[in-house]
């Protein structure tokens, strides 16, 4: 059984940074390419940011290119985003996610297919 807890959510001012972990547990994480989503009460659940199982594919969301960095320690079990230049619209529950399918895809960031597994998410907030 896989198990996803994500950390480091918090409450920081605009053009401020955080940096989001996500251990896995149950599986090694070198099985699995990965991914960030963020979610808004009342609003559809948005992709963030993927990575390959290797790390040497990456994809972003328009909305946080140039700001966001997603990586991955697979002998921590863990992946990160670090978040830059915040703002206020980046306020949300972020998710990390286990993706099952077997090939990396950054399209699926869109549709959410193939991410199984989730984790209980962390709130940030960017607000003065």
């Amino acid at each position: 059984q896989l198990r996803l807890v994500e950390s480091g959510g918090g409450v920081v001012q605009p053009g401020g940074s955080l940096k989001l972990s996500c251990v896995l547990s149950g599986r090694p994480l070198e099985d699995y390419h990965m991914a960030w989503f963020r979610q808004v009460p009342g609003k559809e659940r948005q992709g963030v940011s993927s990575i390959s199982d290797k790390a040497d594919r990456t994809d972003y969301a328009e909305s946080v290119k140039g700001r966001f960095t997603i990586s991955r320690d697979n002998a921590k079990n863990t992946i990160y985003l670090q978040m830059n230049s915040l703002k206020p619209d980046d306020t949300a529950v972020y998710y990390c996610a286990v993706d099952t399918f077997p090939y990396y895809s950054g399209s699926r960031l869109v549709s959410g297919v193939g991410y199984d597994y989730w984790g209980q998410g962390t709130q940030v907030t960017v607000s003065s």
